[in-house]
């Protein structure tokens, strides 16, 4: 849930655990902990997605970002498919959004698991959140990159944990859910986040396509912040 990070902390740095799909919304979450005062470690997972050329750019970010240490992770949800992102037999959206329809891009149960997980790393750890770069405003409306969702998963990490039981569980902080991918690509610039390392397109491939939902979203909103130099397009 969204609530505030303390810029000084006395005692040292509080820690963090941040999602990292390698995308520019989770690198942007990751930076906003950092500039709070987190030491962030950054958690990725190897889910049997066919844009698997994210992990790569989740590298190279988590050494951009100096986070304090970067796991990934094996999940293999391609074993069952039911997205277009983890079978290639489904093909993925370049039509655009629909509103009030979830694409076939949703993998079932991804943040599910994947909150989970970090949940799991966050307790080991001591650390005091849990970073998510989960976006409800532009792209996907999926069901678990909602508020309420969010919510509910909140209640759900309090009762289900040592920590969570004891009044010292890790908080979910999602800071872009209600944000518009413009402000994210501005807020990134402003934090420094090397955008043109991040990886959006869901196509597959070493390049991006430039045609899919989301490298048009990403797209029109570098071109909108005025960086179209950044787009797919012009790689």
């Amino acid at each position: 849930m969204s609530s505030p990070l303390p810029s000084e902390v006395p005692g040292g740095n509080p820690k963090a655990i941040a999602l990292l799909s390698g995308g520019l919304d989770s690198a942007t979450a990751a930076a906003l902990a950092i500039e709070a005062g987190y030491a962030v470690t950054g958690l990725s997972f190897d889910y049997g997605q066919r844009h698997r050329r994210e992990l790569a750019a989740a590298n190279q970010l988590a050494a951009h970002l100096q986070l304090n240490g970067h796991h990934t992770i094996s999940v293999n949800l391609a074993s069952w498919g039911g997205s277009a992102l983890t079978d290639a037999s489904i093909a993925v959206p370049t039509t655009g959004v629909q509103s009030g329809l979830i694409p076939s891009t949703y993998v079932p149960g991804r943040n599910t698991v994947f909150i989970a997980l970090g949940l799991s790393l966050a307790e080991a750890e001591g650390a005091e959140k849990l970073v998510l770069g989960v976006n409800a405003v532009d792209y996907s409306g999926y069901p678990d990159c909602r508020p309420d969702y969010l919510a509910a998963f909140q209640t759900l990490a309090d009762l289900a944990s040592k920590s969570g039981r004891e009044g010292r569980g890790a908080q979910l902080w999602a800071p872009l859910v209600a944000w518009g991918k413009t402000e994210i690509v501005r807020e990134a610039l402003r934090l420094g986040v090397p955008i043109g390392a991040t990886w959006s397109c869901y196509s597959g491939g070493e390049e991006p396509c430039g045609v899919c939902d989301s490298c048009r979203i990403r797209d029109g909103a570098l071109v909108e912040a005025g960086h179209p130099e950044l787009a797919s397009n012009r790689r």
